[in-house]
Formats: structure tokens, C-alpha cells, sequence
């Protein structure tokens, strides 16, 4: 079996974060493994609360990893400090990881920074360089590449931007009111747009999350990047259109939808 690892924090609704990734590794049939780099109180209506892991437990929780079940692939989420950053940079280094899938989780759909100056300059030195693909939203590219998004030409120049100064390919994440939901892979050679109709869900907690964790999944079993992202986008528009309708807010995805249900006998065993 292929496997996978997620370096990410914990959303205790299920929908995003760790939970997210290993519900959408399973899908693909890749053993998912896990590094947390943060606890958070949250469900659909929000976060109440976060606690940090310490660099060093983070440290020992990759070393647990790598030592004994090394991955085929890593995905790595939100981070929001700078020594946990340098650890996680540090580690991959030591293992040579690869197939490194980076979510740079940085701005909010609203534009808020979720993380600090400090660690964002950290991300883009330490980590950033190490991946394989970056998979921003709108915000997040605008922060890499210094320049203002507005259309779908300004995704090509941003990406490129982004690909020319960090030497990674670039999965650009469309929408935030420029397109539906297209989003433009642009690697060393090639760029790919991948289109699709917005899905009328408003449950789409954890969408970045599934996304790059199912990118990571694809590349674990083998797939050249730009399949890869063909299959994780396809998964998670599926993931988006089964509408799974649970909690008071935004809502998780259905991750398991490609799972079969069990015989009705089953569900009271």
C-alpha cells in the first residue's frame, strides 16, 4: 500500500485539517499518516480555540514517521509559526522527502492573515522551495508574487511570477469572484487549466485542505503532477456535489462518497 503523510493541525469538526486529509487518503486507498502541528477547538460555526505543539514534539512526531513508514508523499497545512516552519523544512531536508504537496495557508477567503509577518516571510525561505506544487487561493498568490490578481490573465503572470522567483510548480486555486472554480497548474513546461461549473454547496469547509491532501494522494500512487490534479480535483467536486449537509454553519464535505455504504443489516450490529 502507498502511503502518505499530513503535517497540519487538528479541526476537531472533522471537516478540515488532519482529520480532512487522512478521511481523503483513505478514499484514494493511501495510508495516511500524521504530524499535528496544532490542536484547535472548532465545528462549523467557527474557532474557539487553538494550542500549538511545541518544534521539538513536532520534531519527534516526523521522526516517528520517517523512521518507520516513510511516505510516498507529504501534504503540509497550515503552520503558523516560524520555529515549527523550520522544523518541519528541516526534516524534510534530513529525510528527503518527496513528493511534497505545500497549502499555504496564509490569508483567509476575506483577506485576514492567519498567520504573522514573521512566519510568512519563514514559509517562503524555509519551505516554499522544498515543494513539489504550492496550492494558494487568490489572496495567498497575491502575498507570493506581490501583485494584484483580478482576472484570469493576472493568474497566468502571478503564477508564473510565483514559479519563476520558488522554483516549484504552482497550483493556482480559482474563484474569490474570478471565475467559477478554474483553477491553472503552471509547471516548468506546461500549463494546464483545469475548468469546472462552481458546485451550488454552500458546505465547503476543508475544500483546500481535501484538495491538496488528494494531490498529495495522486502523486503517492504514482501519478505525473498534472494527472495527479486532474484526479484530486475530481474528487473533490465530487466530494462537494454528494451534499453532505451536517452542523449550524459551513459544513464538511462528504470525503467518503466513493466509499460504498454498508448493507442496511449492518448499520445496527
Amino acid at each position: 500500500m502507498r502511503t502518505a503523510l499530513t503535517i497540519a493541525g487538528s479541526d476537531s469538526g472533522g471537516g478540515a485539517g488532519i482529520q480532512a486529509d487522512l478521511k481523503t487518503m483513505l478514499a484514494h486507498h493511501v495510508f495516511g499518516m500524521s504530524a499535528i502541528t496544532a490542536l484547535t477547538a472548532q465545528n462549523t460555526t467557527g474557532v474557539t480555540g487553538i494550542q500549538e505543539v511545541t518544534p521539538d514534539f513536532l520534531g519527534k512526531q516526523i521522526d516517528a514517521v520517517f523512521t518507520d513508514i516513510y511516505p510516498d508523499a507529504v501534504k503540509i497545512g497550515m503552520v503558523s509559526g516560524s520555529d515549527l516552519i523550520r522544523v518541519i523544512a528541516e526534516r524534510l531536508r534530513r529525510y528527503e522527502a518527496k513528493n511534497i504537496v505545500v497549502d499555504p495557508v496564509m490569508v483567509a477567503t476575506s483577506g485576514a492573515r492567519l498567520i504573522s509577518e514573521d512566519a510568512i516571510a519563514t514559509l517562503k525561505e524555509e519551505l516554499i522551495p522544498l515543494a513539489t506544487v504550492i496550492t494558494p487561493n487568490i489572496p495567498e498568490a497575491e502575498v507570493l508574487c506581490d501583485m494584484e490578481i483580478r482576472s484570469e490573465e493576472d493568474m497566468v503572470r502571478a503564477g508564473r511570477s510565483i514559479r519563476e522567483q520558488y522554483g516549484v510548480a504552482v497550483l493556482m486555486k480559482g474563484g474569490h469572484s474570478i471565475n467559477d472554480a478554474n483553477d491553472l497548474l503552471i509547471k516548468e513546461d506546461d500549463e494546464v487549466w483545469f475548468r469546472a461549473a462552481r458546485i451550488d454547496n454552500p458546505n465547503t469547509h476543508g475544500t483546500g485542505c481535501t484538495l491538496s491532501s488528494a494531490i498529495a494522494s495522486n502523486l503517492a500512487l504514482g501519478r505525473e503532477l498534472t494527472e495527479a490534479v486532474a484526479h484530486a480535483k475530481d474528487y473533490l467536486c465530487g466530494a462537494l456535489a454528494a451534499g453532505l449537509d451536517l452542523g449550524h454553519g459551513s459544513g464538511p464535505m462528504d470525503h467518503g462518497y466513493m466509499i460504498p455504504e454498508p448493507e442496511n443489516d449492518l448499520l445496527y450490529l
